[in-house]
């Protein structure tokens, strides 16, 4: 199998290798080398400098301000600024440029991509996503919060839960229940709300390592313009399966890089303390750099169906499955190799509460455990691993539905 990358992919590795070396100071460590302050403002400079070069959204087309590129170049991009410690965007960018914004590219009229991805880019609007709710996680067509038009307004009631960011957005696409009448996946609509009005309530959720990375989201009559509904009044699931599709599919080539990285930091963390000599934990490093590798493959497969035009659909669930349980194993490890240090934990606190810092950062207990009580979110948020398995069975491989229960 020949996974080597065509010339012109290579050339624009130069390219980024070029720009990283004009933009970056010459004894650039890392964001892991920056305290958490200065990590924020040294993100919020440089998403301003990606956005003046165009290297926020490659794949998206030019007229709505992106480069035109092919999912590869974004794979490139990645494996570079891994590889330099610096992020790929703000804290939002995932929910704007990955999700929101790729989905209006599939789904939105002319006048959406035109108003809303330009804003995405420049920054200007910040996005989170109003899926989940208190009875509606794992079934997430059970949404209650519900949408009513009123004239040229739509009006909102109801509550989301586990929104990430949404403290930092000032925008929020929502699942709502328009129609009550119809069965229940029929009666969605996916919504695009402004979150700078009264009738909108956002309040954070502490989590286990101290963080308050995602919060609950309140909505008391709020309201969003007529014309702000992606696709139409109804076709809420299907957009939202769309959106679903890249959320999990477009982080399958880019994520190995990362997971590699960590890993790397690992193995380093297991020769400096001595316990690489001790055979079960090499013998357990060599099955986590068999997961990656593998999870490496997954991605470059996923990647492929992107280059041949293929929009992201049930199979990407491959990869949110993959990712999340493998991460929960590797952050075990890194607690057994601390041994009583994770008892109490000190050093550098990771600048995200979802991974490990990076590069530059010291290879602290503090950074390890925040990662490892988070790493079971990963098999929660973006849907259970359990979800992920119906999906693939029922959807993928074709076997037979679960049994429903019949209700009353």
């Amino acid at each position: 199998m020949d996974i080597s990358y065509p010339p012109q992919a290579e050339e624009f590795r130069q390219r980024v290798r070029e720009f990283l070396k004009v933009n970056l100071p010459q004894d650039w460590r890392g964001t892991g080398a920056l305290d958490k302050g200065e990590v924020a403002e040294f993100t919020k400079r440089w998403r301003r400098t990606l956005y003046e070069n165009n290297l926020l959204a490659l794949p998206w087309p030019k007229e709505y301000g992106g480069a035109g590129l092919s999912s590869l170049e974004q794979v490139v991009l990645s494996e570079e600024f891994v590889r330099r410690g610096v992020p790929f965007g703000g804290s939002n960018d995932q929910f704007g440029i990955q999700m929101v914004g790729n989905t209006l590219i599939t789904w939105g009229t002319e006048e959406q991509k035109r108003h809303f991805l330009p804003r995405i880019l420049s920054g200007e609007d910040l996005w989170c996503q109003g899926y989940s709710e208190p009875n509606a996680g794992s079934d997430l067509a059970n949404v209650g919060t519900k949408a009513v038009l009123d004239g040229e307004l739509w009006v909102i009631n109801g509550q989301k839960i586990w929104t990430s960011a949404g403290h930092l957005a000032n925008w929020i696409f929502v699942l709502a229940r328009t129609d009550t009448q119809v069965e229940k996946h029929k009666g969605i609509s996916f919504l695009l709300v402004p979150m700078d009005q009264a009738g909108v309530e956002v309040r954070p959720i502490r989590m286990m390592s101290g963080e308050s990375e995602f919060n609950e989201v309140f909505f008391t009559d709020a309201v969003t313009a007529r014309d702000n509904v992606v696709g139409q009044p109804g076709d809420g699931w299907a957009v939202a399966m769309t959106l679903l599709g890249y959320e999990r599919g477009e982080g399958a080539a880019t994520l190995p890089i990362r997971f590699r990285m960590e890993l790397d930091r690992l193995i380093e963390m297991a020769k400096e303390s001595g316990a690489s000599k001790d055979p079960l934990i090499r013998q357990r490093l060599a099955w986590c750099y068999g997961k990656v590798e593998i999870m490496r493959y997954l991605g470059l497969r996923t990647l492929s169906g992107f280059l041949n035009g293929k929009t992201p659909g049930p199979e990407s669930s491959v990869s949110k499955l993959y990712w999340s349980e493998y991460h929960k194993v590797v952050t075990e490890l890194a607690v057994d190799i601390l041994g009583s240090k994770a008892l109490t934990p000190i050093g550098r606190v990771p600048s995200t509460a979802f991974r490990t810092d990076d590069p530059g950062a010291p290879n602290s207990s503090m950074s390890w455990v925040t990662t490892f009580l988070n790493a079971r979110a990963g098999t929660i948020y973006a849907g259970t691993s359990q979800i992920q398995k119906n999906i693939l069975a029922e959807m993928v491989l074709g076997l037979p539905k679960e049994p429903r229960v019949v209700s009353g």
